[in-house]
């Protein structure tokens, strides 16, 4: 019978060692990358929550499937997009007036807040649009009144059936597109 000479068994024994070492390594490199991902997904959907666009309320600002990236929080401000939960749908839409502001808005489609006349650079074509409540109107209070960019299309606080948002609904404030590649900006 042949034995095994004393250096087959240290050159065994040592590719067993780097065997050992490179398993540990690569279960160390795994769980890393595993808490990494988690706190990743974490922030993201913690702080720094990230939606899809559908449909077209919000054009010529961001297009359907764009993908941006919002921030939680709740200091809005008016003219900020602004990402809120309506029953089981994320909608997105720009803050045009906060808790105690007065809104008005003339048949062209001209929108004031508190008696002052909105600048609106990113409003391609005004509308009166779906408008049911009665204007002047107050905002109510930890409320927001908020209005789609494609105003003859934008279901929004013009009509009662959305009405003005409360804070307890809101995701937070966009920040940047990041999708499509070619049109990263950051918003508002």
């Amino acid at each position: 019978m042949n034995r095994p000479s004393s250096q087959q068994l240290r050159d065994e024994l040592k590719r067993v060692r780097e065997r050992e070492r490179y398993i540990s390594l690569l279960k160390s490199t795994i769980g890393s990358l595993l808490v990494v991902a988690a706190v990743v997904v974490l922030v993201a959907m913690v702080w720094m929550p990230v939606l899809q666009i559908y449909g077209a309320s919000m054009s010529p600002t961001l297009s359907e499937g764009d993908i941006v990236v919002s921030i939680k929080g709740s200091d809005f401000e008016n003219g900020d997009l602004v990402a809120f939960y309506y029953g089981n749908k994320v909608l997105v839409k720009r803050c045009i007036a906060g808790p105690g502001d007065w809104v008005d808005i003339d048949q062209e489609g001209d929108v004031s807040v508190n008696g002052v006349l909105l600048n609106e650079p990113y409003i391609t074509d005004k509308a009166f649009g779906d408008c049911n409540i009665e204007l002047p109107y107050q905002v109510p209070e930890a409320r927001y009144f908020m209005m789609g960019d494609h105003r003859s299309t934008s279901v929004d606080s013009r009509n009662s059936v959305i009405g003005c948002i409360s804070e307890e609904q809101m995701i937070g404030k966009l920040f940047v597109r990041v999708w499509p590649l070619s049109n990263i900006e950051i918003l508002g």
